[in-house]
């Protein structure tokens, strides 16, 4: 029962959060049980263009570090967000979602270009966090009981902790820039007087991950239609049925 009640959980979970949160589970658990090492998936552009390992295009938004508070704090953070986009402002556009995804990971992989970072996972979460907190400006927040704040506040808050810890903050600016990037194309700029929609998801994408839209002017074939059955079919008996109810009934 609890394995049936686990596997309905886990379905139930909305198909690109499930897929992306067990990748990243499963690439932690891959080093740790040390099949693999964290210099097989770090993000290389020499290793990428000149030895052709495209693998590390992906693999580095993946590994957020070995199991500790920082893995169960990341994870947390993008199960959660993601799965709230998932379910609220993307629900029934799973192409869109998916399409963010690539938009986001094409901007930070250019930056990652120009900059010495390894592994981007923990700025994807950040973008998806800010795009949510942004998307929901009046929600109130509390922080671990210590502080409140609205919604938007929320990546900076996150920031700041990070920089408590002692982290780089450039992968949470990071992530903030990629998010405010997106969240201006696709919500702001398009409301705009002049304005217009400059992210446009691609058909093949609507294609695999959409359901296809049923045509209301759809007229389906003779062949293809239920024929229901005749209601006189149906009523033949009842006139019987009646008039023995209408009999009188014999003295006693």
């Amino acid at each position: 029962m609890a394995y049936q009640g686990f596997t309905q959980e886990y379905l139930g979970i909305p198909a690109v959060t499930r897929a992306y949160t067990t990748a990243c589970v499963l690439t932690t658990a891959a080093v740790q049980l040390e099949f693999i090492t964290p210099f097989q998936l770090y993000f290389n552009p020499d290793l990428i263009f000149r030895k052709f390992q495209i693998w590390r295009l992906i693999t580095n938004f993946l590994f957020f570090g070995h199991l500790g508070f920082s893995f169960f704090f990341n994870m947390i953070f993008l199960y959660r967000y993601c799965r709230m986009l998932e379910e609220g402002s993307f629900r029934g556009r799973t192409s869109d979602f998916v399409f963010m995804f690539l938009f986001g990971g094409f901007l930070m992989t250019l930056f990652g270009l120009f900059a010495s970072l390894f592994f981007l996972g923990q700025a994807f979460t950040i973008m998806l966090v800010y795009v949510w907190s942004r998307r929901n400006p009046y929600i109130r927040m509390n922080f671990f009981g210590l502080l409140n704040f609205q919604a938007p506040f929320l990546p900076w808050v996150l920031m700041g902790f990070s920089l408590l810890l002692g982290n780089s903050i450039i992968i949470d600016l990071l992530g903030i820039a990629v998010g405010h990037i997106y969240y201006f194309l696709e919500d702001v700029f398009p409301n705009q007087p002049g304005g217009k929609k400059l992210l446009l998801t691609p058909g093949f994408l609507k294609l695999v991950f959409d359901t296809p839209e049923v045509d209301p002017n759809y007229d389906p074939l003779p062949e293809d239609q239920t024929e229901p059955q005749p209601a006189a079919e149906q009523e033949e008996d009842q006139p019987a049925a009646e008039q023995e109810d209408d009999q009188p009934q014999p003295p006693q």
